[in-house]
């Protein structure tokens, strides 16, 4: 219980008694730093590439320290920098110089660095820590699985069209600026009345009408970019050359969704999802829909937790593959990280199946309960009332997913890209497993 005592003489120290979460990260840090420079070769990295600039850059531990003060505090980049120059405790506990603190612009550049790959590595460090020190023992593991929108509007063929329409103009109009007598045709007013007639215009042929008439413009804008980037060899102007390759990307999400929209609203067919687009800003986006409810646009993210309430394990799914095909890597994996096979697992009834309840044996758990079983499926316990108390803690791990969304406000991520998507979600995961060790040690320093 070293890690405890080191906690206790924090927890009596006035730096550290009204921000325990903060005592606890220092406390880990200084007695496990592996933790820390795990996560410091994808900062070494980009360090290195960089020639300019200011040259005393934030250490490893500050960037590392600074990105999880934000997330317990849910700040973004500009709040943090507020917070390390009129926080004390800030200050104290990011390790900088309070004259000479560093901006928003340089914590943004070196935390983004950070990889999803090495803060997964870091979560099983962290719970590993809390296992050695007793807080977790791995008996019993429960999963299940929540989604996370993307920082998206709701996406319609008709706001599809325009965004293309309109981000291929905003690219056109800069490279006009760029190269003398380059002119191009401006379709946005046209495009823009289209739109909002086309929302407001329920009656299925009226419609109909409107979305040959924008797809008829949305041809002369495809085109246009297209004649655009085949003149590409003449331009020897950097931004320029910057402005194209921005229309090279572009131009292919302008045919797939001119693809889809012609199918869908003319020809009447429907597109598989897996054909769709949903943004062209966030084309990593999957439309995830559970049973009756709402359509997400977003990433399904499959949860692990013990007993403590610590997550064990985050995987955040392309696509929307069911709950039952997650199940048996997911045990795997948490089998693999933390070299003990759990006792008992406790999942939800999506998650069952025959296959998974023969294969959760074969591996040596002993009491395997799903919330709903159907048909022939039988969950396998020792007895009626050990089934009946594993369904009751199952329940559980939906107060740990309401926690971790509403405490770190990762209903929806507005990092942007799928790289990002995923290091968001692990920051906030590490940050709530601190606030739990960190509520479970405060326990017990309490009396009896």
């Amino acid at each position: 219980m070293e890690l405890f005592e080191d906690f206790k003489i924090r927890f009596e120290h006035p730096n550290w008694s009204n921000d325990l979460e903060l005592g606890l990260i220092d406390s880990i840090s200084e007695k496990h730093p592996h933790l820390i420079t795990t996560l410091g070769t994808d900062i070494y990295e980009f360090k290195n590439k960089s020639t300019k600039g200011r040259k005393d850059t934030p250490s490893i531990e500050q960037v590392v320290r600074a990105a999880l003060y934000k997330e317990l505090k849910g700040l973004n980049y500009r709040e943090l920098d507020y917070h390390q120059e009129g926080s004390r405790i800030a200050a104290l506990f990011i390790k900088i110089d309070p004259l000479r603190p560093y901006s928003f612009q340089v914590y943004q550049k070196y935390i983004s660095q950070i990889k999803p790959e090495k803060l997964q590595e870091v979560l099983v460090k962290l719970n590993e820590i809390a296992i050695h020190e007793g807080l977790e023992d791995m008996e019993r593991i429960r999963q299940d699985t929540t989604t996370i929108e993307t920082d998206i509007h709701h996406p319609t063929n008709n706001s599809l069209i325009w965004d293309c329409i309109r981000k291929s103009n905003d690219h056109l109009s800069k490279l006009s600026e760029e190269i003398d007598g380059f002119t191009y045709i401006n379709y946005i007013k046209g495009a823009k009345k289209t739109f909002f007639k086309i929302n407001n215009t329920s009656h299925k042929d009226k419609k109909t009408a409107l979305f040959i008439k924008q797809l008829q413009t949305f041809t002369k804008s495809i085109n246009q970019v297209s004649n655009v980037i085949k003149k590409k060899d003449t331009y020897d102007n950097i931004m320029a050359v910057v402005y194209v390759s921005l229309l090279e990307e572009l131009l292919p999400l302008m045919e797939q969704v001119y693809d889809i929209s012609f199918r869908k609203e003319i020809k009447g067919e429907k597109v598989p999802s897996n054909e769709k687009i949903f943004s062209i800003f966030e084309q990593h986006t999957d439309i995830i829909v559970k049973g009756g409810r709402d359509v997400i646009f977003g990433h399904k993210v499959n949860l692990t937790s013990g007993k403590s309430n610590l997550i064990l394990d985050c995987l955040m799914e392309r696509g929307n593959p069911s709950d039952s095909k997650i199940y048996i890597p997911t045990l795997d994996r948490v089998i693999k990280n933390y070299k003990k096979v759990p006792r008992d697992p406790a999942c939800d009834g999506g998650f069952a199946s025959k296959d998974n309840i023969k294969q959760s044996l074969d591996k040596g758990l002993i009491n395997v309960v799903f919330n709903k079983v159907v048909g022939s499926m039988k969950n396998k316990v020792s007895s009626k009332n050990m089934e009946t108390r594993l369904k009751k803690w199952r329940s559980g791990i939906e107060a740990n997913i309401s926690n971790l969304k509403r405490g770190f406000q990762i209903r929806r991520c507005n990092w942007k890209g799928w790289i990002a998507f995923q290091a968001k979600v692990l920051w906030s995961v590490l940050a709530y497993n601190i606030r739990v060790m960190s509520n479970i040690l405060v326990g017990q320093l309490k009396p009896i």
